[in-house]
């Protein structure tokens, strides 16, 4: 029996801003504890006596179980209501981080972080896709820029944030600090759950096989990028990984040209120039941020010595102008278009990444705040623009597909930016390296010679970033012009 108070979708509409603010916070948890486990895992690892191999698991599991489920979802959320599938995000997020936060050992941990990372998919493929649904096309930009600056602020206020909870109550507040949260979200989004939703029209026919092929294609992506640095760039396991993988992604592509109703119309990528450019652009953007982001953490402790909460202090500058630049870079998308913004947003992002590949002198840390600074900046400008872009140029019938094909490509994008990237910055620290930046704090610590090398390697880390953030601006520019489908 529907419940009394719930609302028709035309009600719905009108209530748009309230939902965007709903599907706000789910879009700010999900990043969120993709981000924030890296600065509790030295607590973590005494607690709960984690081995180096778990340690990377507890962290490589959870953007792993997003990636293998967001396209799926989405594609089933277009078919079976948004909202409803949103709210069941929030629910098992919420249970999964209680189950993270009662841990005793780290299988536990891993089980509930592979749940979380359920929720969290959940979560991420439904949001933008509920926000373009709901608003029309000239308000589009804005309230993506208000969603998707959510999603940068989950990434980006992890590490200070976690520092923070870690350094007050304990590493299990991380996660406990999301069930008041969750508890809030779903008692509210009750009173925003319409009676039926417009769903996309026909029977589904489940392609098992492109799932399971999806899956398989990024579970030996992304497992050997995460334990690379450990077992070595050529060793058996890497290599036999990576080809596992590109054997499954072409066994996808010729299984999604064959079945009526596949998992991924490949045709959106084919045909669709715009949404493959923009999706293109969003990974080597994910690829120049995310790994800069856990590096200069590193960076902040390891060479210059700074403290936890003065390097979260020092790292806020780049999400808090990314914050205030967002919905008004989203505002003028909607009027002219996001192809100059996120051209020049990539741009100014490349001049922030090189500033930080630049050596300074004494006024390093000058160097490093200002270079983050320029990346918050281009980051606003590129972010809503772009996620917009993504989100108008297919039809209604599959929003949710694209916000999981965007929200997957965060997910690969920040694997490769910091398997890649740490693998430069470590690799003159040997043996070493892969401890200091997958589990910081596991190991013995950076002598003053190897704080030296790593400084090195931090900065061609950093120019090699810079090379992604060029090719996210020449995959803007090139992507064609404006095109909506809403």
């Amino acid at each position: 029996m529907p419940w009394p108070h719930r609302i028709t979708v035309d009600e719905l509409q009108d209530r748009r801003w309230a939902v965007l603010a709903l599907t706000s916070v789910g879009a700010f948890m999900g990043p969120l504890d993709g981000s924030i486990v890296n600065v509790a895992l030295p607590s973590m690892s005494a607690d709960l006596r984690l081995s180096f191999g778990e340690a990377i698991w507890v962290q490589a599991v959870y953007l792993l179980t997003m990636a293998i489920l967001l396209i799926p979802l989405g594609r089933l959320a277009d078919r079976r209501g948004r909202m409803h599938f949103y709210l069941g995000g929030i629910a098992l997020f919420t249970a999964a981080s209680v189950a993270s936060a009662l841990s005793v050992d780290g299988a536990m941990l891993i089980v509930g972080r592979a749940l979380q990372g359920a929720g969290a998919a959940l979560l991420v493929s439904t949001s933008a896709a509920i926000v373009t649904a709901i608003f029309p096309p000239q308000q589009r930009g804005r309230a993506l820029g208000i969603n998707v600056m959510a999603v940068y602020i989950g990434l980006s206020v992890g590490p200070p944030l976690g520092g923070f909870l870690v350094g007050a109550a304990g590493w299990r507040w991380i996660f406990l600090v999301n069930v008041p949260i969750g508890l809030a979200v779903l008692a509210w989004g009750s009173f925003l759950l319409p009676r039926e939703e417009r769903v996309a029209r026909g029977a589904m026919r489940p392609d098992f096989l492109g799932a399971l092929l999806l899956a398989a294609f990024l579970t030996f992506l992304l497992v050997p990028l995460s334990f690379a640095p450990q077992w070595g760039w050529s060793s058996p396991e890497t290599v036999a990984l990576l080809v596992v993988s590109g054997l499954a992604l072409a066994g996808f592509v010729l299984v999604e040209h064959r079945v009526t109703d596949p998992v991924l119309d490949l045709d959106l990528l084919r045909h669709n120039r715009l949404f493959t450019a923009a999706n293109l652009a969003a990974l080597f953007n994910y690829m120049a941020l995310f790994g800069p982001m856990v590096l200069t953490a590193i960076y902040l402790q390891e060479v210059q010595g700074r403290s936890p909460a003065v390097t979260g202090l020092l790292l806020l500058s780049q999400p808090v102008l990314q914050a205030l630049l967002s919905p008004f870079a989203g505002r003028l998308s909607d009027r002219i278009g996001s192809r100059v913004l996120t051209t020049g947003g990539m741009a100014l992002m490349t001049v922030g990444l090189i500033l930080l590949a630049t050596p300074d002198g004494n006024s390093d840390t000058v160097r490093l705040v200002v270079g983050l600074s320029i990346m918050g900046i281009g980051l606003g400008v590129f972010s809503s623009p772009n996620a917009s872009a993504i989100m108008g140029s297919v039809g209604r019938h599959q929003l949710g597909l694209a916000s999981g094909f965007l929200a997957t490509t965060r997910v690969t994008g920040q694997a490769l930016s910091v398997a890649l990237l740490g693998a430069v910055a470590a690799s003159q620290l040997g043996a070493l390296g892969a401890r200091v930046i997958f589990a910081p704090g596991d190991g013995p610590g950076l002598s003053v010679a190897a704080a030296e090398r790593f400084a090195a390697g931090y900065k061609l880390a950093m120019a090699v970033g810079a090379g992604f953030a060029v090719l996210a601006a020449v995959a803007s520019l090139v992507r064609g012009g404006r095109r909506e489908e809403g």
